[in-house]
């Protein structure tokens, strides 16, 4: 991170020409449409290429890189709408389509007027994940990428987390996704009143989806979604889920053999997408074939200001000048500029991971993830069998339980916990991020295991796993983890979450077993990672609970066919904590 930002003087075009609408015909026939920002002038330039499904022609277009500016800079750019969507040709259907599209407008691309005949990929989000798409099939002319907060597998932070339907980024996001939907609905008969009309009806979907729309049942019939015409792909995904190969065309973590490109990994640790980055970059990093990079910001998604939820990181923590050093548009050149140009500009030396140390506030560069020398701390949950709410006498401790009442809570999921903040993507009323957690914790359904005020620093780096012994009285429920920093004034911020359903506890590539009322077992939940120094006095907090919603579909806790249920019962949950079963949160502290 110690190259400077490019000066003026290697700005090599000083206007910018743009083609808008320029067709590519795919292998079978359908028609993509891009628009393309060359340097004026003779010469040959390297090619960025972006593939996103939110508008070509849209802010999103060029929310991670100016084209106008990367094209001063000697490139060209492409930004090219996905199959299907807005001035592209073809049936939208999320995922499927990415790797074979996306090697097809690679090979494009590569061959295009005024190109040299390398190609770098970009984007954020699902336009992170259609560069790994397009890696999958090594299309020869690709020559690096920048994924920024994007998935590994589809079944882990995208439709499901720990079996549980990440309801509320899926029925948002569809939602969204149904506004162009509609319009080319309407192409063939362009009657303005039907077009205002339904334009009208899904602006009200989305604005009642904190109100009412999250709450329907049963899930899937998607009633939101219904009513604008918009439930059909959603329904076949749910449907497929348990197809394996289904899962697969919207993953990448099930064939890290086949991707040999440079690839600079960005992250945040409040991104609902952060489990899948740091899986990427390790398991790339492990197979050795091309250099890999990783940046984690204190960001949330799509957000890399220094203030996220509540907490405000200091200006050195937004990607507009990280660290003090380099804008983020810039990064991404020098990394394109090394690996398309063949500039030696070190980028690619060095340590491969910064993060962003959150509690101390600074950036710090890292050699490998997990960190070596982070000691791997069980910190088990301890109470005397009234650990409910923050009044309780749950207490979070290195010493091993010996025997030790267990905890109960009883949890409708008529009434569920809210969300409130954490690493999520929902609906504008739901803010990501680092939020205050005390009307959870006064909560009898919450569950609260603390430590005492810390005597000095503890610097917390790296994957956080929690382990569960649990019985409930219902033969199918969740259990919701999150790690919390208190501070000395009371305030209790989240720092990372994650759910189990009970179903699933194998793992959600194995098939869904119900479990027997009243027996114990053992269950792990996966709660992503973090960095926080919790400074002394402050404490450091575990809650279990039964849910977050809207951000996770409510369990009906009666067994039955998942997301059909209209009928949601009350359970009483069991934690036990003693010698035989040790529940716990794993912490890898950082000595200091």
């Amino acid at each position: 991170m110690a190259a400077t930002p490019p000066t003026p003087r290697q700005q090599t075009a000083p206007s910018v020409t743009v083609e808008f609408d320029v067709p590519m015909r795919l292998r079978d026939g359908v028609t993509l449409r891009a628009n393309i920002y060359r340097p004026a002038g003779e010469g040959t330039w390297p090619v960025l290429l972006t593939r996103l499904p939110y508008g070509k022609d849209l802010p999103l277009g060029a929310a991670i890189l100016d084209p106008v500016q990367v094209a001063r800079r000697g490139y060209v750019v492409v930004v090219q709408d996905t199959r299907g969507r807005f001035r592209s040709e073809g049936e939208w259907f999320a995922f499927i389509h990415e790797a074979d599209d996306g090697r097809d407008a690679v090979e494009w691309a590569a061959g295009l007027p005024g190109g040299t005949g390398q190609v770098g990929m970009y984007g954020i989000s699902y336009f992170g994940f259609t560069q790994l798409a397009a890696a999958l099939k090594r299309p020869e002319a690709l020559k690096a990428v920048m994924p920024a907060q994007t998935w590994a597998d589809a079944l882990d932070g995208v439709l499901l987390r720990g079996g549980a339907l990440e309801l509320g980024t899926t029925l948002n996001w569809n939602l969204v996704m149904t506004l162009d939907s509609t319009f080319r609905r309407y192409a063939a008969d362009p009657d303005p009143r039907a077009i205002g009309m339904a334009v009208a009806r899904l602006i009200r979907e989305l604005d009642a989806l904190p109100t009412t729309g999250y709450g329907e049942l049963p899930v899937d019939a998607f009633g939101p979604l219904r009513r604008v015409g918009g439930e059909a792909q959603l329904a076949e995904s749910i449907t497929r889920l348990g197809d394996e190969e289904f899962a697969r065309r919207g993953s990448v973590a099930h064939a890290y053999d086949q991707i040999d490109v440079p690839a600079y990994h960005v992250g945040g640790w409040y991104d609902i997408f952060l489990g899948g980055t740091l899986r990427n970059f390790a398991a790339l990093t492990a197979r050795g074939t091309a250099p890999q990079k990783l940046l984690i910001g204190p960001w949330s998604h799509g957000v890399f200001g220094e203030l996220i939820g509540d907490e405000d990181f200091g200006f050195g923590a937004s990607a507009a000048l990280i660290n003090g050093q380099i804008d983020f548009q810039s990064l991404q050149l020098l990394w394109f500029d090394r690996w398309l140009k063949g500039a030696p500009n070190g980028i690619e030396q060095g340590a491969p991971i910064k993060i962003f140390v959150m509690g101390e506030n600074v950036w710090r560069d890292e050699w490998e993830w997990p960190l070596g020398r982070a000691v791997l701390t069980p910190y088990y949950l301890r109470s005397g069998g009234h650990a409910n709410t923050a009044d309780g006498d749950g207490t979070l401790s290195p010493a091993a339980p010996g025997a030790e009442p267990a905890d109960r809570y009883l949890y409708d999921p008529r009434d569920p916990v809210p969300t409130i903040g954490g690493s999520t993507l929902l609906h504008a009323a739901y803010r990501p991020g680092p939020r205050d957690q005390r009307s959870i914790e006064a909560r009898p359904d919450v569950l609260v295991y603390t430590t005492p005020a810390l005597e000095g620093d503890v610097e917390v780096t790296g994957p956080l796993s929690v382990t569960l012994w649990a019985a409930s009285s219902a033969p199918d429920t969740d259990y919701v983890a999150r790690l919390v920093d208190v501070h000395p004034d009371g305030r209790a911020m989240t720092l990372a979450d994650g759910i189990v359903r009970a179903r699933f506890r194998a793992g959600v590539h194995e098939p869904a077993t119900l479990i027997e009322p009243g027996r114990v077992y053992e269950y792990h939940i996966d709660l992503f990672a973090t960095s926080m120094l919790f400074r002394a006095g402050h404490r450091i907090r575990l809650e279990i609970t039964g849910g977050s919603f809207p951000r996770w579909d409510r369990n009906p806790q009666t067994g039955g066919p998942l997301w059909k249920e209209t009928e949601l019962r009350s359970a009483t949950q069991t934690i036990a904590h003693d010698a035989a079963h040790p529940s716990h949160v794993v912490l890898p502290i950082v000595p200091r």
